[in-house]
């Protein structure tokens, strides 16, 4: 089970640059930790994530083991029309978490 907390602003004038905020809350699992057993926990973490901006990519970030837990992302993108913007978080093992939000660009 995961969460996801995004920011992105609801209105942008246009050429005006914006911020987007995002944070997943993820089990990760490192793969060195041991159960009671034992035995090795399997590596469980979030290894890509994208932001795609009324269809386009406009940022990519692969993960790696060395990332926290829950990451956190911010970064700035230019506002050029109204659209949605959709973040996607890709892990391992099929994990899989999607958030979409609408931006209006007005001027």
């Amino acid at each position: 089970m995961s969460t996801a907390r995004v920011i992105v602003p609801d209105r942008a004038r246009k050429g005006e640059t914006f911020e987007i905020k995002a944070l997943i809350g993820h089990s990760m699992e490192t793969g060195f930790r041991k159960n009671a057993e034992g035995d090795a926990i399997p590596r469980d973490i979030v290894t890509r994530f994208s932001c795609r901006y009324d269809g386009e990519d406009i940022f990519v970030w692969e993960l790696h083991p060395g990332v926290a837990a829950n990451p956190f992302i911010a970064f700035h993108a230019v506002a050029t029309r109204s659209g949605d913007i959709e973040l996607v978080w890709l892990g391992m093992n099929g994990f899989e978490h999607r958030e979409r939000r609408r931006i209006t660009v007005v001027g």
